[in-house]
């Protein structure tokens, strides 16, 4: 699955577009290096977010097409956030 859409699905960002910017933008990266949209990622990769109040870092645990709003969690589980300003 392609991070952006990963990333709509999992709900940690609202809409599919703001996912495609922030990859643009540099601010996604999939194990330690920066990534655009249509990264593929897999279970086990780990996914940093860097938003202008801090940095988001969590684990892919599983792909799924689709799933509920309760179940969006169950898809990644979050290592470290740091809501530090830069």
């Amino acid at each position: 699955m392609r991070i952006d859409k990963f990333l709509k699905v999992s709900r940690i960002l609202k809409r599919r577009t703001l996912a495609q910017e922030a990859c643009d933008k540099g601010k996604v990266s999939v194990n330690g290096r920066e990534v655009k949209p249509a990264h593929r990622i897999a279970a086990g990769d780990v996914v940093e977010i860097a938003y202008t109040s801090g940095l988001l870092k969590f684990r892919v645990l599983q792909i799924k097409e689709n799933v509920k709003k309760d179940e969006a969690s169950s898809l990644y589980e979050i290592i470290n956030t740091d809501g530090k300003d830069e």
